[in-house]
């Protein structure tokens, strides 16, 4: 089976991925369908995805979301939120690939 992201529909939704991931890292995209830099980093992640057995990559929209928006206070697209065990080990924005890369790294 091909692991692809997941899209997130509501934050009990979300609440169940964060629990059923486990240890497992978790890679939250906090996008909007307009943003530029989403569009332009979105292929990457689905290919990340696809790459890496072990990190459960979740895409937020931020239009659809805003409860999950507020709860995470994101202020910027893309936002990525590193989540392991429920915790936050690190948030950052932009569209870095090289930088997403690196902190998928250190935290799994």
């Amino acid at each position: 089976m091909v692991k692809t992201v997941e899209h997130v529909q509501s934050y009990a939704d979300l609440e169940e991925k964060l629990e059923k991931a486990g240890s497992t890292l978790v890679v939250i995209d906090f996008y909007a369908t307009w943003c530029g830099p989403c569009k332009a980093i979105g292929p990457k992640i689905e290919e990340l995805a696809k790459e890496t057995e072990d990190v459960i990559f979740l895409k937020v929209d931020v239009e659809e979301c805003e409860d999950i928006v507020n709860e995470y206070k994101i202020t910027n697209m893309p936002t990525f939120v590193f989540i392991k065990e429920g915790k936050i080990l690190e948030t950052f924005s932009g569209a870095n690939y090289d930088l997403l890369l690196s902190t998928i790294q250190t935290h799994k």
